[in-house]
Parts: C-alpha cells; sequence; structure tokens
C-alpha cells in the first residue's frame, strides 16, 4: 500500500507524491554543490519525527540564509536522525560528479542513526544504495525530509565557503560560493588554481594548462 502526500499549495503543478512506504524510518536525501568549481559536494539525510513537527520546510534555495541557519538547528534537535557527509573535490575529479555526488549521498544514508528504512532522494536517479526508495524530481518542493536535507546540506557548504573565503579573500567565496559566477572566473585567472579547485572541471582545467 502507497501513501500520498502532498506538501503544500507550493507544488500544486504536481501530481500528489505516492509512498510505497508506511513507517518511521523514511529518509530524505539531498545534496549541495555539483556546479561550483571548487570544493565538495555535500550530501545531507534526514529523518523527521512525527511527533515534533518543523514549521516552514521547503528547498533551501527558496529561503533567505538566515531562516535557512534557523532551520538547520531545528532540525538537528527534532529530527529522529541525520547525517551530513561529503564527496571531496579529489573524489569528484577521480570519480566524476555524477558518482561523486551519489557516494555523498550514500555516506550521509549510512551515518544515519536509527538506519532509514526506506529512501526518498531529491532528482531522477537513486545512489545506488541498498535500501529500497524513490527519486523525487523537485523532492525539496514536495516532501518534508527531502526539504530537510536540502536545507542542512546547504548550509554545511555555505559554511565551508566562508571558511575557505577566510583562507582566501581574493576569491570572494563567501558570495559566490564556488560557482563560476563572472568574479569567481576572474579571481580564478588572476591567482590560478587552488589546492580545494575542481581539477576536471573546465575553467579549472584551463587554468592548469597555462601553469
Amino acid at each position: 500500500m502507497s501513501v500520498k502526500v502532498v506538501m503544500s499549495s507550493r507544488t500544486a503543478q504536481w501530481p500528489p507524491l505516492e509512498i510505497a512506504y508506511q513507517g518511521d524510518r523514511l529518509a530524505g536525501i539531498d545534496e549541495v554543490g555539483r556546479g561550483p568549481l571548487v570544493g565538495s559536494v555535500v550530501a545531507a539525510a534526514v529523518i523527521l519525527n512525527p511527533s515534533k513537527p518543523i514549521d516552514g520546510l521547503t528547498d533551501s534555495k527558496k529561503l533567505t540564509a538566515r531562516k535557512r541557519e534557523a532551520l538547520d538547528g531545528e532540525i538537528r534537535q527534532k529530527a529522529l536522525a541525520y547525517c551530513v557527509a561529503e564527496a571531496s573535490a579529489a573524489e569528484v575529479d577521480a570519480l566524476n560528479i555524477y558518482h561523486a555526488t551519489h557516494l555523498a549521498m550514500r555516506r550521509a544514508i549510512d551515518g544515519l542513526t536509527p538506519a532509514a528504512e526506506y529512501l526518498l532522494v531529491d532528482g531522477n536517479r537513486l545512489p545506488g544504495h541498498t535500501l529500497p526508495g524513490q527519486a523525487v524530481v523537485k523532492g525539496d518542493l514536495r516532501h518534508r525530509a527531502i526539504a530537510a536535507a536540502s536545507i542542512l546540506a546547504k548550509v554545511a557548504r555555505d559554511a565551508q565557503m566562508v571558511a575557505l573565503d577566510q583562507r582566501h579573500p581574493e576569491y570572494g567565496f563567501a558570495r559566490h560560493k564556488g560557482y563560476p559566477t563572472t568574479a569567481h572566473l576572474a579571481a580564478l585567472e588572476a591567482h590560478g588554481p587552488l589546492p580545494e579547485h575542481r581539477q576536471s572541471f573546465a575553467p579549472v582545467k584551463r587554468q592548469l594548462a597555462l601553469l
């Protein structure tokens, strides 16, 4: 038997999400950081506690930084389980971003205590874990557990970029979070790649070829 879930009016353009699981160990999984030129890809897995509801969960990109950080703390306090994991820039280069993203997701799933029984993964592909589950397009807008995972992953990766900015302020990581903005590309050209840059990504690869 499946369960139908409707998250809010914001998802009215999508049909109700049908989930083939009815227990309390459903984990939402999402990632942040596939597009940047630098740093890890970060994934989170969250099992929400039905007895401790959290208001305001939605796609992390639709929230202000202050609201994300407030919800991050509330999720960590109230969730039945959560885990934030990553795959490094070196792993992205070795595996490619697609496989590194799934590696980070599997690490997050394996870090849950208690363990998950069913997975809801944002996107259109499952990460190759042994647990049953389903991929959900626009999942961070359609299910609260995926939204919670998107918030944890976003806050964690943004914090990494702020820390990197403190070590290398000339690159502007706190502003662009490692994405290939005009400012980041100009800094990359002026100062060259850092060890944290993803060497397999084309703009970084081009600069390395000039060294």
